[in-house]
């Protein structure tokens, strides 16, 4: 009888999952209590956990956002709806590793949804300039990539990127990487109807080759239609399906590549992260061996996609870089371990476990790692790379990318170009960086449990790691589809190997 029951039981519970999994509603509402209690959770977190809170805003000036943010939750709201509160204000906070994210079920939804409306253009944005650089309309043969935009919908470009960067998290008071999170493909259109919401049709002012302003009324992108349409011209090709290993090798090379150049001497090695599971310890072994053995002269590591990823993975290749010993933090701590509502943090007991392990409460009443305060770092002996190296930035680099940049950017043999990174040069707060499940509307944030200051010596001035040799965007760089950071490097090596070649230049 016992087992008939357990049986019973179970069909119910996986029947009343299978039917909540298949009934959830992108327009379902939350009631103003389940949204108050979740309010009340990731504000109560955050004020108990975050080690850098008030780092760039006083505690009077947050208080007043979570209170406006508290008054805004007096109807029933859907999920983005509550989520754009959210990210309103934890972008106040000022740290890049502090986001809110869809819940699980909004994900799962948005993979199988049959979307109807995309905003069709992607953007790159800088300063005051927006520039076409992808139209999902293939048949639009006037917005084509690199068409200077100046207003959408009558708004000015100016209006559009300052009300958007009000939703976007970056270290400090960084705008490179706010620019460039808008440059990323797709991110633009999708932030763009999440804030301003979604039109039928979108009027686009822009400027033609005689620079001369035009206007275009351009309709939301169906990719239902847009993709029968292609299927009814032309059938698809049938395209074997790569194996395992062969995905897993494409996959690898999108992350880690290193290409020689043996005639010139160079090489440039492109990382796209520095997480786990990329055998990038093993990568960096075999390419210094390599460029040891070729007699490379110039090195570019493009790191301007590398969000971060393993402190030890970037600590490791700057060892095989650096000319003399070096720390990678002045200080590095949390401020507590338990909390109210741990039960919503992601593996809070191992979180807990390691700062009870690892770091040390001195009388600060702060959880200090001391290993990596007062860690030197010793530089590699074999396959040192001693030669010119052209470290490459921009917005999207991040986290241990800074680290990395930081480390080796006074070093006389070592030229960063590019643009600011995203991350900040004084420090971020980051290190453990679990995700929190709210319970109501299964909204999720990431909560980042350390404060770590890189470089004290360095102003409080929350920007990035500035590049010696700026390499900016231009309309005619952009339009041509050119990689004009790299353009700047190959113009510096040219440079320098003539100077070499003949020193009297």
């Amino acid at each position: 009888m016992r087992n008939i029951r357990t049986v019973f039981l179970c069909t119910v519970l996986f029947a009343s999952c299978s039917v909540n999994k298949s009934s959830f509603s992108p327009q379902r509402k939350y009631a103003p209590e389940q949204l108050q209690r979740d309010f009340h959770i990731y504000r109560t977190i955050l004020e108990e956990y975050h080690p850098s809170l008030y780092w760039y805003i006083s505690r009077d000036s947050l208080n007043s956002y979570f209170e406006k943010g508290k008054a805004a939750l007096k109807d029933s709201l859907t999920e983005p709806e509550f989520r754009k509160i959210l990210a309103y204000i934890t972008a106040k906070i000022s740290c890049g590793h502090t986001s809110i994210r869809n819940s699980k079920a909004w994900n799962r939804y948005y993979d199988t949804a049959r979307l109807t409306g995309m905003f069709p253009l992607s953007m790159k944005v800088w300063n005051d300039t927006m520039v076409v650089t992808a139209n999902l309309n293939r048949r639009d043969s006037v917005l084509r990539r690199g068409t200077p935009v100046i207003k959408i919908n009558g708004k000015p470009i100016a209006q559009i990127t300052d009300t958007l960067f009000r939703y976007i998290s970056t270290d400090g008071y960084n705008l490179t990487h706010k620019y460039q999170s808008l440059s990323n493909r797709g991110y633009f259109g999708s932030l763009y109807q999440q804030v301003f919401g979604s039109s039928p049709v979108y009027t686009i002012e822009y400027l033609d080759s005689t620079g001369s302003a035009r206007g275009l009324n351009v309709p939301l992108y169906n990719p239902q239609a847009d993709t029968a349409g292609r299927m009814a011209i032309r059938p698809p090709a049938r395209i074997p399906r790569p194996t395992k290993k062969e995905r897993k090798r494409q996959q690898i090379s999108t992350i880690r590549l290193l290409r020689i150049d043996t005639a010139g001497r160079s090489a440039m090695m492109t990382l796209s992260t520095f997480g786990k599971g990329y055998g990038l310890r093993k990568f960096f072994r075999q390419s210094f061996r390599a460029m040891e053995k070729h007699g490379i002269a110039h090195l570019i590591i493009d790191v301007r996609g590398n969000g971060g990823g393993n402190v030890n993975n970037s600590t490791l290749l700057t060892r095989y870089l650096a000319d003399k010993p070096f720390r990678i933090a002045d200080s590095l701590y949390a401020i507590r371990k338990r909390g109210t509502y741990d039960r919503y943090i992601k593996n809070q007991f191992w979180n807990r476990l390691f700062i009870s392990v690892f770091t040390r409460r001195k009388r600060d009443g702060l959880y200090h790692f001391g290993y990596f305060e007062k860690k030197n770092f010793q530089p590699k002996s074999r396959n040192h790379f001693a030669g010119k190296t052209y470290i490459v930035t921009g917005g999207n680099s991040f986290s241990a990318t800074t680290l990395f940049a930081s480390a080796l950017i006074r070093q006389e043999n070592v030229l960063v170009v590019g643009e600011e990174t995203g991350g900040g040069a004084y420090g971020n707060s980051a290190w453990l960086i679990p995700d929190v499940k709210l319970p109501e509307t299964g909204v999720r944030f990431r909560l980042p449990l350390f404060r770590l200051v890189i470089d004290k010596s360095l102003p409080k001035d929350g920007r990035g790691v500035r590049p010696e040799v700026y390499s900016l965007p231009s309309i005619e760089a952009i339009r041509r589809n050119a990689d004009f950071k790299i353009e700047k490097v190959m113009e510096l090596i040219r440079a320098d190997q003539a100077q070499k070649n003949d020193p009297g230049l």
